[in-house]
C-alpha cells in the first residue's frame, strides 16, 4: 500500500486515481504523517446486494388471487 501526503496526491490526484483503478490498490493519504484517508478502487460485493434484498420479494402462486389485508400495507 502506497503513502502520500495530501500536498503530493493534490496536483496528481486524476493520475492517482488513474493508477489505483488501472492497478486495483490502495494509496493512503496522509497529513503531517498522519495516516487521514485511504483511496481504495470501488469493488461491488455481490453478497451485500443479495442481503440487502433477500426477503424483500412477495411470491405470490397466483398473481390473479386478491392480496390479503395484512399484505396490502407491505405493497404500500
Amino acid at each position: 500500500m502506497r503513502t502520500i501526503s495530501k500536498s503530493q496526491f493534490k496536483p496528481k490526484s486524476l493520475q492517482y486515481f488513474r493508477e489505483i483503478q488501472k492497478k486495483g490498490h490502495e494509496i493512503i493519504i496522509t497529513d503531517h504523517g498522519k495516516p487521514v484517508v485511504i483511496i481504495s478502487p470501488f469493488k461491488k460485493d455481490s453478497q451485500v446486494i443479495l442481503k440487502e434484498l433477500r426477503n424483500s420479494v412477495l411470491q405470490y402462486d397466483d398473481p390473479l388471487e386478491p392480496v390479503a389485508e395484512d399484505e396490502w400495507d407491505v405493497l404500500k
